[in-house]
């Protein structure tokens, strides 16, 4: 219909999509001592997810906003009532602008939500014992114009995961360093 009224439009599809339940920007998995998986959560990944990107001037957020918006066809929770998701910037899924309307936080947890694994010891003791951070939104696809080529907008979605270099350092060079850290806050006082 969008595209009827001339307004660029696109079939957009995450990979390990998340749906985070609670909003709380993150798929949380609660397990017992044993390993035995609790259902405490109705937070899932699913295999993939779609939706529609529309180009829009955003006059209500600032031109910041302008650009391709998520709109969500087949919205599996209410958002101010009815069943409904988007217009949400991508720029604000991308810089982590989850405080906006339009259901952002939703779409960035779709995209960029932590995979959290707790233990509960009892019902007042639990424990964070994992945490991917890379798990979610991967291969954010869309359609090549005129080909049915892949095109990867993974970019506009979220930066690119800083990958761990590991390295070891010496307990000399790093009481040295500790050294330098007191030097600066002296000088800075």
């Amino acid at each position: 219909v969008l595209r009827c009224l001339g307004i660029p439009t696109r079939v957009i599809t995450n990979f390990n999509s998340a749906h985070d339940k609670n909003l709380n920007l993150s798929i949380d998995k609660y397990i017992d001592m044993s390993g035995n998986n609790l259902h405490l959560s109705e937070d899932s990944v699913w295999n993939f997810h779609v939706w529609n990107e529309s180009w829009f001037v955003r006059r209500d957020l600032g031109s910041y906003y302008d650009g391709w918006q998520v709109l969500d066809a087949t919205p599996q929770e209410k958002s101010k009532g009815i069943y409904q998701c988007g217009p949400a910037s991508t720029r604000a899924i991308k810089e982590g602008d989850v405080d906006l309307d339009y259901d952002s936080p939703f779409v960035f947890a779709a995209v960029n939500a932590d995979c959290v694994t707790w233990i509960r010891y009892s019902k007042k003791r639990i424990e964070r014992i994992y945490s991917d951070t890379r798990k979610i939104g991967k291969f954010i696809s869309t359609k090549a114009v005129g080909t049915n080529s892949r095109v990867d907008v993974t970019a506009n979605y979220k930066y690119p995961e800083v990958k761990e270099i590991p390295f070891k350092i010496s307990y000399s060079q790093y009481k040295n360093s500790l050294m330098d850290d007191r030097k600066i806050l002296v000088t800075a006082v």
